[in-house]
Order: C-alpha cells, then sequence, then structure tokens
C-alpha cells in the first residue's frame, strides 16, 4: 500500500472512530433497549447505531472494500482489503455504566491486521496502531513495558466463566505464576490498550472472534508487544480465538511453557 492511501485509511479509521463516539455517547447510562443474541450475547440501540454510522462512511469513501461486522454481517466478502468493526466490545460494560468497553476498528489487507484503532468514547481515550508504526496514545507514543519474570505480571482476562474446563486449566497454569493480587477480571478490549501503555503486562482470553481481536494486534504490536494464539503463532483472519497479548516478547515462552 502507498503512503498515501495509508493515510486515507487512517483519516477514515479516526471518522469511524467519532462517528461511533457521537451515536454512542448520547446512549450511556441512559435509556435504551437491550437483547440478547443467538449466543446469548447482549446487543443494545447503541451497537446497532455505532456499526451502521461506520459501515455507511466506509461505504462512501471506500465501496469496494469488504466489511465484516459484529451486528450487521459480512459485505464484499472476496474483497482482500477487509474493514472488521466491533462497535461496542464489552456490551455487558456499557450496560452496566462502566466505562471499560470500547468501539474497535480494523483494517485487513488480504487477512493480516494492518491498522487498528482501541476507543473508549466516554473516557476520551483512543490507541491507534498502524503496521510499522508506533502506536499512539491520544496523539503521543504508546510503550509497552519490559517484564524481568512472569512471577512480576499484572495479568489479565475478561471473565474466567467464558473458558472451557480444558482452557481454564490453562489460564490457571499461568495465574498460579504471578502474585494473586496482580489478577484483574473484567476490562474486554481496554485491558489491551492498557498493554500497549505498559500498565498490565499480559492479557489471555480464548473463544475470541475476529472482530474481537483484529484491531488489537497493530496497537499492541506497535507499542512493543506481540500478540498470539495460544500456540505462539501470530493473529490473522484465521486463527483460532485463542488469545495471548503481552507488553515483553520475551517473556511469551514463559507464559506458553506455564500453559503446558
Amino acid at each position: 500500500m502507498t503512503d498515501a492511501r495509508t493515510d486515507r485509511d487512517l483519516a477514515l479509521a479516526l471518522r469511524l472512530a467519532d462517528a461511533a463516539g457521537a451515536a454512542i455517547r448520547p446512549l450511556f447510562r441512559g435509556a435504551w433497549s437491550h437483547e440478547r443474541k443467538a449466543d446469548r450475547s447482549f446487543v443494545t440501540e447503541a451497537d446497532r447505531a455505532a456499526e451502521a454510522a461506520m459501515r455507511a462512511l466506509i461505504e462512501e469513501a471506500f465501496p469496494a472494500d469488504g466489511i465484516i461486522g459484529e451486528e450487521y454481517g459480512t459485505r464484499n466478502e472476496g474483497a482482500g482489503r477487509q474493514w472488521v468493526l466491533d462497535p461496542i466490545d464489552g456490551t455487558t460494560s456499557f450496560i452496566a455504566g462502566r466505562p471499560i468497553f470500547g468501539t474497535l476498528i480494523a483494517l485487513l489487507q488480504d487477512g493480516w491486521p494492518v491498522l487498528g484503532i482501541i476507543d473508549q468514547p466516554i473516557a476520551g481515550e483512543r490507541w491507534v496502531g498502524r503496521i510499522g508504526q508506533p502506536t499512539l496514545f491520544n496523539g503521543k507514543p504508546a510503550q509497552a513495558k519490559p517484564l524481568k519474570e512472569l512471577g512480576d505480571a499484572v495479568l489479565a482476562t475478561t471473565s474466567p466463566h467464558l473458558f472451557t474446563d480444558e482452557e481454564a486449566d490453562a489460564f490457571m497454569s499461568v495465574a498460579k505464576q504471578v502474585a494473586e493480587k496482580k489478577i484483574i477480571y473484567g476490562g474486554d478490549c481496554y485491558n489491551y490498550g492498557l498493554v500497549a501503555s505498559g500498565h498490565i503486562d499480559l492479557v489471555i482470553e480464548a473463544g475470541l472472534k475476529l472482530h474481537d481481536y483484529a484491531a488489537l494486534v497493530p496497537v499492541v504490536e506497535g507499542a512493543g508487544g506481540m500478540m498470539a494464539d495460544w500456540q505462539g503463532n501470530p493473529l490473522d483472519a484465521g486463527s483460532d480465538g485463542t488469545v495471548i497479548a503481552i507488553g515483553d516478547p520475551a517473556r511469551l515462552e514463559d507464559v506458553l511453557e506455564a500453559m503446558g
């Protein structure tokens, strides 16, 4: 991709985040309806309004591009460029009035994430990652922190209840090597922004879909961290939904060994 094209991509991605935030903010801690989807997860008016606003902008700017959205499905499925949208990652937190959810926006080129945004529209916090470029947090470089040993890590996961029994065993094998008071539950995509900014060392999750993780990869890796599946492979559109995000790539092998 040319520099001019990547600049246009970034400009559009920032507009998408602005549009999603404008749809979400009036409904936060307000009166709105929500329902359960077939997978028992929640969806709200805010999810749908934010995704609809983003899709309209993409279709106007780049009509040949594909779109993969959590709420409205796939458009132009065979396109080499695919925009991946999760309007509210952490809908339960949104419903509960907790400002630790986020809007996720990714651009895939031939299945690989090349641009990603994590936007928290209530706190006004935005992480922007682009392949080959440093991650920016509210316009300033973000930097993941080094980790001397796994025992020093701050470990996070959205919920241990989302793991299968086997996955929970693997997670707890890592948790046993981390100080008990340094384990954080809850946070969804917000945890990955905190990895990029050097506040959390390690996130371990499973059962994620493409819209849950695609945007996170350029953000974490542009800050010096690493993202991989539970076998240590890089994440792309075909990944199995197991995810490790770590601020210090030198400790990834320690995590994989601990998981067994």
